[in-house]
C-alpha cells in the first residue's frame, strides 16, 4: 500500500477531511500541528504518531492503543503533566532521522480502538482540549495539506512487518546500495529470498544456468509445471518471482569468468554460492584484492553407506577488508570431489535453507542489525552431531552466555 492510497482509507480521509494535518511516512500516520500545553503553560504544536496495521488496500484496526508524541510533555492548562497518558520518556528513533520524545497509552473501553479515526482523536482530544482553556483559537485542525517527503521505497508494499515490530529504525541499517547474490542453486536462492525481504537498494543476481525441475525442489516457493514448461534461465524466474514483491532486482544471465570479473566492481557486498572451487577462487580472488566484503557458503554432504543415510556440513565464511587471512583454509578451491553427492542436486533442501540463513544472520551482524560481540567469521553445522561451531573471532575474548 502506497502512502497515497493509505491517506484514501476511510479513517485516514475522515481525518483528512475535518482538517486535520495527517500525513503517512514508513508505515506510521502522522498527525501534524497538535495543539498542547508545556509546563510553562505556553501553548505549542506536537505530533501524534502510530504505526499502521493493514494489508494491501485496507487498513485493519489498530494492532495497540498506544501511540508517540514529538514535543515536551503535555500538561493540563494549569501545567501539570497529563498522567492519564503516561507511559515512557525517552528519545524513541522510529525511524532514521525521526524521533519521538515520548511513548503515551489510553486504553478505551473494551480494551481496543475499532479504528485508526477514534484512536488519533482520542489523544488529540486529550491533548489539544487543554490547550483550548488557555488559547481557545487553538486547534488541530488546520486544513493544511501535507505533502508526503517519504523516499521511494524498494518494495511494492508497505513493509508492516517492521513498523509493527518497532524496528524501521534499525531495519534501516540494511539498506545498502548493492548487493550481489552469485549462484542460484539450493543456497543461493533461499539468501535471495531473505534478502528481498530488506531493503537493499540493488540486488544482482548472478548465474548462467535454466531453471530446471530438479532446481524446484531445492527453492524457495512452489514452481508450477507451466513454470517448468517455459525453460527459464534461473535469474529471470527468480527476477519474476520476487518481482511481485520489490523493485530493484536486476538478472545477470551469465557465469562469472576473467572476461567478465569486473562486473563485481562496485558492490556493497557480495554472496558468493557457488560449487565449483575454479569459480570461488576467482571470484574471491577478485574481491579480496577490491577490498569488497563477501560471505562465502558451502556445503559437503555424503551417503554414509552403513546406516543408508547422509551425513555432511554446511558453513557459511565471512570475508572483509580488516580480515580475509582465514578465508584459504575454510573454502574450498581446486578440484572438486567426485564423492560428494551434493553435486548431483541430492535433495536437501533444509540445509540448503540453513546454510542461507547462517550467511544473512552474519551479513545482517555486519551491517549492525544484530548484535555481533565475538565477531565470528567462520561459523559450520554438522548433521550427525547436530552442533554448531564458530571459529576466526575478531576479538580473542570468549563470551559466554
Amino acid at each position: 500500500m502506497s502512502p497515497k492510497q493509505i491517506v484514501l482509507d476511510p479513517d485516514l480521509q475522515r481525518l483528512q477531511q475535518e482538517g486535520y494535518e495527517v500525513e503517512v511516512q514508513n508505515g506510521h500516520v502522522l498527525v501534524h500541528a497538535v495543539p498542547y500545553v508545556n509546563a510553562q503553560r505556553n501553548v505549542l504544536r506536537g505530533i501524534i504518531i502510530t504505526n499502521l496495521n493493514g494489508n494491501i488496500g485496507d487498513l485493519g484496526p489498530p494492532s495497540d492503543h498506544q501511540v508517540w508524541f514529538v514535543g515536551e510533555y503535555p500538561c493540563r492548562h494549569t501545567g501539570k503533566p497529563i498522567e492519564s497518558i503516561r507511559h515512557t520518556s525517552q528519545n524513541f528513533e522510529l525511524w532514521p532521522g525521526f524521533v519521538a520524545q515520548h511513548r503515551f497509552s489510553n486504553k478505551p473501553n473494551g480494551g481496543k480502538f475499532p479504528d485508526y479515526y477514534s484512536k488519533m482523536k482520542n489523544y488529540i482530544s486529550i491533548i489539544s482540549n487543554e490547550a483550548k482553556e488557555i488559547e481557545p483559537d487553538a486547534t488541530p485542525c488546520t486544513f493544511k495539506v501535507i505533502v508526503s517527503t517519504e523516499e521511494e521505497s524498494v518494495f511494492r508494499y508497505w513493509d508492516s512487518a517492521s513498523s509493527r515490530a518497532n524496528i524501521m529504525a534499525v531495519s534501516a541499517k540494511l539498506a545498502m546500495e548493492k548487493v550481489a547474490i552469485i549462484g542460484l542453486g539450493g543456497t543461493g536462492s533461499y539468501i535471495l529470498d531473505l534478502i528481498v525481504k530488506t531493503p537493499v537498494k540493488e540486488i544482482h543476481i548472478f548465474d548462467g544456468d535454466t531453471f530446471r525441475q530438479h532446481n524446484a525442489f531445492r527453492a524457495p516457493g512452489a514452481a508450477s509445471i507451466a513454470d517448468l514448461e517455459k525453460r527459464m534461465t534461473k535469474v529471470d524466474y527468480f527476477a519474476d518471482v520476487y518481482d511481485a514483491m520489490r523493485i530493484g532486482i536486476f538478472p545477470h544471465n551469465a557465469y562469472l569468468t576473467e572476461n567478465n570479473i569486473d562486473e563485481l566492481s562496485g558492490f556493497d557486498f557480495v554472496f558468493l554460492c557457488v560449487d565449483k572451487g575454479g569459480v570461488r577462487k576467482l571470484v574471491s580472488g577478485f574481491l579480496r584484492e577490491h577490498g569488497i566484503p563477501f560471505i562465502d557458503v558451502g556445503m559437503e554432504i555424503m551417503m554414509l553407506h552403513e546406516g543408508n543415510c547422509l551425513i555432511g556440513t554446511c558453513r557459511a565464511t565471512l570475508s572483509t577488508a580488516e580480515k580475509s587471512d582465514h578465508f584459504d583454509r575454510y573454502a574450498p578451491q581446486g578440484a572438486d570431489n567426485g564423492n560428494d553427492l551434493y553435486a548431483t542436486n541430492i535433495q536437501v533442501a533444509d540445509m540448503n535453507a540453513l546454510n542461507a540463513t547462517l550467511a544473512v544472520i552474519k551479513w545482517k551482524q555486519v551491517c549492525g542489525f544484530y548484535q555481533d560481540l565475538v565477531k565470528v567469521h567462520h561459523t559450520t553445522y554438522s548433521i550427525n552431531a547436530h552442533s554448531m561451531t564458530r571459529d576466526e573471532m575478531a576479538i580473542t575474548e570468549e563470551v559466554t552466555q
